[in-house]
């Protein structure tokens, strides 16, 4: 059971470039670890459609950090098919309450609008799922996610899989190998995500 893993082998696993996801038939988490690795950029090579800017532009949404965080895990594994199961729920709940586990949203107003959800080890981000509740909401995210990442001076932001949305904000593929150096060499410096 997922009350059994221990945060700090955990961490040590996602330091090491693996991640969990959970079988969706039974519901066992395991490690997985992928021979290219999916970026978001942190500098100019970082994009996003001209129609978000114009939303960004309207203000319609406020940042925020772990403002509801299982809300955003949940909404995460709302989903027809999903690799978030209950213990995996947990197991983000208590990284969370250790300091690991980060959910970065947007609202609109009172309203939670989307998120993502991750974990950050030094200057490391590790994104594991993200989602929204109105259009625009996980795309908003994401933007203002790259800029407090910036501002922390945060050098890696991990979307583990390449999928056509993330290749529209400048998203690339690295080979194991040189995700590794660069994970190596993000979660030795000193950043704090929050």
């Amino acid at each position: 059971m997922v009350v059994d893993w221990n945060l700090q082998a955990v961490v040590a696993g996602y330091a090491q470039g693996y991640f969990l996801m959970a079988d969706e038939e039974t519901g066992r988490l395991s490690w997985y670890k992928s021979r290219r690795r999916t970026l978001i950029p942190l500098d100019d090579r970082f994009r996003y459609p001209t129609s978000l800017r114009r939303v960004l532009n309207q203000r319609r949404f406020t940042p925020g950090i772990n403002g509801d965080f299982m809300a955003v895990v949940d909404g995460c594994a709302n989903r027809e098919t999903t690799w978030i199961s209950e213990d995996l729920k947990t197991l983000y709940h208590r990284l969370y309450r250790a300091g690991w586990a980060f959910s970065f949203e947007t609202w609109q107003g009172d309203e939670l609008a989307g998120g993502v959800l991750g974990l950050a080890i030094g200057g490391a981000f590790i994104g594991e799922s993200m989602f929204f509740r109105i259009s625009e909401g996980s795309k908003a995210a994401l933007v203002y996610l790259v800029a407090h990442l910036q501002s922390r001076q945060f050098q890696v932001f991990d979307a583990q899989l390449m999928n056509p949305h993330l290749a529209r904000f400048g998203a690339f593929e690295v080979d194991d190998r040189t995700y590794t150096r660069l994970l190596t060499e993000a979660i030795a410096l000193p950043c704090h995500f929050g």
